[in-house]
């Protein structure tokens, strides 16, 4: 038994064979061609009504902005400190003379010095994040329609 009926049969769907169209490839769709505006044209709608999905849009930026401030101030400040520290060392004649286990105690406050600041500038960023986060998660739940802990997966405002 073959897998098509035979003229006079009914196929599988109860359909007639000799009234089965041929099988061929399916009719091709016009080409469209998809286009954003372009900048500076105006042609972004805008409405009078803002829905909670334009809310939660505008809260979630405001997040995304905020973090990366935090992040931008961290990181500036991470770098300045460590430059002060690495001139503080290179200008500190002592520390060259001075061994400690036969190294000098300028190679090791260079290896092992910034490890304070960095554990000290990685908590501060986490400390300013999670407190931003927070804001945002209380936004959220207090935006129009939209329950206890919107945004938050976990459901813990």
């Amino acid at each position: 038994m073959s897998g098509a009926p035979a003229p006079g049969e009914r196929d599988a769907a109860g359909r007639d064979a000799e009234r089965m169209p041929p099988a061929a490839a399916p009719p091709a769709l016009p080409r469209v061609r998809v286009t954003a505006p372009r900048p500076g044209t105006g042609a972004t709608p805008t409405t009078g009504n803002t829905s909670t999905s334009d809310i939660q849009g505008e809260y979630v930026r405001a997040l995304i902005r905020s973090q990366l401030r935090i992040a931008l101030v961290h990181a500036s400040g991470f770098v300045g400190a460590t430059a002060v520290f690495l001139l503080a060392v290179a200008l500190v004649p002592g520390l060259d003379e001075a061994s400690i286990l036969g190294l000098p105690v300028s190679w090791l406050l260079l290896a092992f010095g910034v490890y304070p600041l960095i554990i000290t500038v990685a908590a501060l960023q986490v400390r300013a994040a999670a407190r931003t986060e927070a804001r945002y998660r209380s936004l959220a739940s207090d935006a129009p329609g939209e329950g206890a802990g919107a945004g938050d997966p976990r459901g813990d405002a």
